[in-house]
């Protein structure tokens, strides 16, 4: 079930760029600039067609790498003055077409969070957004998040991500519970039942006499919490991803700042490349599908939220390169343009590979 739920996950993360890029696409088609192309994943191509009817009629393409998709415009280059180019557009006109794949992100994240809000959403900070007389907590358990080895938990045969049911004669239902219950049993013979898959496993095993070093079990606990809205639902859903967005921005802005003062070791431990994303996904994905689609939610605000900054070679980087020239009233030939998109994007892929050795050592 979650190798099923990671493939299901990868497969929306994929999804989540061809929604940003089909943003642009309508923005583009919806202001008479002409789209050449639109590519699900990246090329070599597998397949091409031309079909849709009105702004949805274009020239579709498969390829072969599954990284996501693209959007190829007319004439991108700001200078192109082409009939139909992008480049021909007003700046109005542009800010729309580059700005819509943020708009789309956003909104994905806040239709699967309104989604969640009404059938279940994963409570993940204490001040999470909510509408109390409107929400109640349908579930709640506690898994284990960390088993450490060679402890009375490892014995027991439990694994990252296996759901505490109880500890003797005590039912574990919160991380209290279960720190109550080890408590209560230190250094003695006890029965622990755990949950695998929706199977019920009973061990016999000693707890540790001490909470130091490893505690008592050698679990670190998480607890999985789901609340359910009704009316609210969309409320929620949208005041979730606002603030997931903001947080998104504090998050980036502490890591620039310890970026700044010379911390880099915590400035990694606030993001992840690739891998990190992958391995986070594989972590959730035992936890079950709600959480899989609340990951999913966050991923598509935090795509938005990086793409709205005004980083060269991202939406409001190129966004930003436009609107500065023309506050200058200097031409932007697409020879500069390049350059400065393609030092930024040069430094992002540096970015991403010095991230990925970084997510192999944290998580493997």
């Amino acid at each position: 079930m979650a190798t099923l739920l990671l493939v299901i996950g990868l497969l929306l993360f994929i999804l989540l760029i061809v929604v940003h890029e089909y943003g642009h696409f309508l923005i583009a088609k919806r202001n008479s600039v002409e789209v050449e192309e639109f590519g699900i994943g990246f090329p070599p191509k597998i397949a091409g067609k031309t079909m849709g009817k009105g702004i949805f009629r274009a020239y579709y393409t498969i390829n072969l790498l599954p990284l996501g998709g693209f959007v190829r415009l007319k004439g991108e280059n700001d200078a192109d003055k082409r009939q139909g180019s992008f480049g021909s557009a007003s700046f109005k006109v542009k800010a729309k077409i580059t700005l819509a794949g943020v708009a789309m992100n956003l909104f994905a994240a806040m239709v699967i969070l309104t989604v969640l809000a009404a059938v279940g959403m994963p409570k993940f900070i204490d001040n999470q957004f909510s509408i109390p007389r409107d929400t109640k907590v349908i579930t709640q358990r506690t898994i284990a998040s960390y088993v450490e080895k060679d402890s009375p938990a490892e014995k027991a045969g439990m694994k990252y991500g296996d759901e505490i049911i109880s500890i003797g004669e005590k039912e574990v239902k919160s991380s209290d519970d279960l720190f109550s219950a080890t408590e209560q049993y230190a250094g003695k013979d006890v029965q622990i039942e755990y949950k695998r898959e929706g199977n019920i496993q009973i061990a016999q095993v000693k707890l540790n006499d001490s909470n130091q070093e490893q505690g008592y079990l050698g679990v670190a606990p998480g607890d999985l919490v789901l609340q359910r809205s009704t009316w609210s639902s969309p409320i929620v859903g949208i005041g979730s991803a606002l603030q997931f967005a903001w947080m998104t921005l504090a998050g980036i802005g502490q890591t620039l700042a310890n970026l700044v003062s010379g911390n880099t070791a915590e400035a990694a431990e606030g993001v992840a490349g690739p891998v990190g994303i992958f391995a986070l996904l594989q972590n959730v994905s035992v936890a079950g599908l709600p959480y899989v689609l609340f990951f999913i939610a966050i991923i598509s605000v935090t795509l938005a939220v990086v793409n709205f900054l005004p980083i060269p070679a991202l939406d409001g980087g190129r966004l930003a390169v436009m609107g500065i020239f023309r506050l200058l009233k200097k031409p932007l030939t697409p020879k500069t343009e390049q350059a400065i998109h393609g030092t930024g994007m040069a430094v992002l892929l540096t970015l991403v590979v010095v991230l990925t050795v970084l997510d192999v050592r944290r998580f493997f």
